[in-house]
């Protein structure tokens, strides 16, 4: 490999694995190559080599990641495994004596002592550069609304409103994204997402949250080993943030019937915007009425495969590459502390269905259970 050239390996080559491994040839330009990947899973092996053998990239396969660690190979990790695996495989990167530049896979972990771990850990590491897979931020509707939002032209936001209404949850290997045990949760697992969007839409923190969810349709006849899943496929959640602003999530998972699987509605006290995907529109006015709105149709001209997220995770490499290569002078965008919030938001609503009452953000980060 060329000198100059970011040495890449992924771990976990599933689905999305396999998303970043595409992504990242069409940022070969760059100066970036994948030269290794660990995965013991063996249908996954073969379609990433598959893959990689179509870009002419030569791959050296490893069937765990601490093999792929120990090899020296790689300078930037990009970490794609099943949710209840990434602690100890971020623990493990971490402590290695080699650093390793890692972007995480949304959630973080699946639960809150698992992602302050790995924050602890990462602060006496300054030499290693961690993003968490967020990436819908980067969406080019939703990174308009937010240019949008903080140009001031919407005023102080008081309101956000998310509705994702989509298919259900696609099947993974053994079938791990059908139990909370596994994913954290349909609120961590998939929502950690909406979150982190409502966190950067406020401009604040979270405070409390409640939550209204059930299994009401999707995954009630099938069993895994003699048992019924367990995740969630429907919710309403709100939450109250530091400064006054409130957040709202609608969440179907058996609303293929959809135009758009995301629409983002943010309210201010002078205006509204409101973004589509994957329509990819935003439109936004002011108080004055209907005739005011102004409708955009949003386009990131830099995105050179749109994949299976719009884009999104192609501009989450441009902007982690960016943060490499300046030398730990620009942190990552999304850092350890917003998979953490994220991760937090999603188990208080989760244990406020259970609870049947609004649960603080306070009681999941000290870990209470009253």
């Amino acid at each position: 490999m060329e000198s100059g050239v970011l040495k890449y390996g992924i771990i976990g080559v599933g689905m999305m694995g396999r998303e970043h491994l595409v992504n990242l040839y069409h940022l070969r330009t760059e100066g970036v190559a994948v030269v290794a990947f660990a995965d013991p899973h063996i249908p996954s092996q073969q379609l990433a080599l598959q893959l990689a053998h179509s870009f002419t990239w030569p791959i050296k396969v490893f069937s765990g990641h601490q093999e792929l660690l120990d090899s020296g190979l790689c300078d930037v990790l990009v970490v794609a495994t099943p949710n209840m695996t990434h602690h100890r495989i971020l623990m493990d990167i971490i402590n290695h004596s080699k650093p390793h530049h890692v972007l995480v896979e949304k959630p973080l972990c699946t639960t809150v002592s698992h992602c302050k771990e790995v924050v602890d850990a990462a602060r006496k590491r300054p030499d290693i550069l961690v993003q968490v897979g967020l990436e819908y931020r980067y969406m080019p509707p939703v990174a308009k609304l937010l240019e949008i939002v903080k140009g001031g032209n919407l005023g102080r936001i008081r309101m956000v409103s998310i509705r994702e209404h989509r298919f259900p949850f696609l099947v993974k290997v053994n079938n791990w994204n059908r139990f909370n045990i596994n994913s954290g949760g349909t609120l961590v697992e998939k929502c950690c997402h909406f979150f982190d969007l409502m966190r950067l839409f406020v401009g604040a923190n979270p405070v409390r949250v409640m939550a209204s969810g059930a299994i009401d349709v999707n995954h009630k006849d099938e069993i895994y080993d003699g048992k019924v899943p367990d995740i969630i496929d429907n919710a309403y959640v709100i939450v109250e943030f530091d400064n006054g602003s409130r957040g709202m999530l609608d969440l179907c998972m058996f609303a293929e019937g959809s135009k758009n699987e995301q629409e983002i509605s943010v309210v201010g006290d002078i205006g509204k915007g409101e973004a589509f995907v994957p329509e990819s529109v935003v439109r936004f006015g002011t108080r004055e009425g209907r005739n005011d709105i102004q409708t955009i149709k949003a386009k990131d001209q830099r995105i050179k495969y749109a994949g299976l997220h719009h884009g999104s995770s192609y501009l989450e490499h441009l902007n982690f590459l960016s943060a490499i290569r300046g030398k730990g002078e620009k942190a990552p965008s999304v850092d350890l502390q917003d998979g953490l919030v994220s991760v937090a938001m999603g188990v208080a609503a989760q244990l406020s269905i259970e609870y049947g009452r609004f649960v603080s953000i306070d009681e999941v980060m000290n870990e209470l259970r009253v």
